[in-house]
């Protein structure tokens, strides 16, 4: 079995008057990726972002239980820039900066102090391999991030993300604005990078789930109705709102 990387215990997470997450209780594993399921608005990207704090940007949000990464209390214990170094977003919209390819890149290594050019060539390489695009783009460097593809632009933010070095990526339905061939693009790299990272990913495609995650857990509501192996949460579902779902009879 994986260590835990994330440990969740009675988490609420409140708008307003509004109750968005309701006691969720969950543990994420290293080195595997964890898939959100569920209808829109049933609270999957807003549990996501709780896990690197983006919820600290949102008026009257509050938040109560537990959130322990390797056993560290992410809200009592650590500070919110600490925390997204290590835990990286990776959005639905592709989002470079309007600067060229390298610029984008190493925009996080010299937010955290890296000037040297020799150390910065290297974790733009390494970044962007690791992404798995650089034989693409190692000839546009120089060029403006905002000609690339869609699909190309999702993987150089990813390089983006990977350039900080993090231990998690989140990922909030990554692959919804993309084509089919860039979105299987962005499935292997997901499968690549778990030997290195945590993955954690909402998606609204259940065959992406079925098809790369370790584990699945299905969102409605604000519940967490159902979590386990993503095998077995698909072939034999033990909630019948799950069974519903994702066998396409919901609602």
């Amino acid at each position: 079995m994986s260590e835990v990387k994330f440990n969740v215990e009675h988490i609420n997470l409140h708008y307003g008057n509004f109750h968005a997450l309701k006691d969720i209780n969950m543990k994420i594993y290293a080195n595997e990726i964890t898939a959100f399921i569920g209808p829109s608005g049933c609270g999957k990207s807003t549990f996501l972002k709780s896990l690197n704090r983006m919820n600290d940007f949102v008026e009257d949000c509050v938040i109560d239980g537990k959130i322990e990464m390797d056993g560290v209390d992410i809200y009592k214990d650590m500070d919110g820039i600490s925390l997204r170094h290590e835990v990286g977003m990776v959005f639905q919209q592709p989002n470079p900066f309007p600067k060229s390819v390298y610029d984008n890149v190493a925009y996080g290594p010299r937010i955290f102090g890296i000037k040297k050019k020799a150390e910065l060539d290297e974790i733009v390489e390494r970044s962007l391999r690791q992404a798995a695009i650089w034989d693409e783009l190692k000839d546009r460097l120089n060029k403006s991030a905002l000609g690339l593809s869609g699909g190309q632009q999702q993987r150089l933010c990813i390089a983006r993300t990977l350039a900080v070095q993090p231990k998690v990526i989140l990922m909030d339905e990554p692959t919804s604005a993309l084509d089919p061939i860039s979105t299987n693009k962005i499935e292997d790299l997901a499968v690549e990078l778990k030997k290195d990272y945590t993955i954690v990913m909402v998606t609204h495609n259940m065959q992406q789930a079925a098809r790369i995650s370790d584990k699945t857990a299905f969102f409605l509501l604000g519940e967490m109705v159902e979590y386990g192996s993503t095998p077995e949460l698909f072939a034999d579902p033990q909630d019948e709102r799950t069974e519903r779902y994702i066998t396409g009879r919901f609602g």
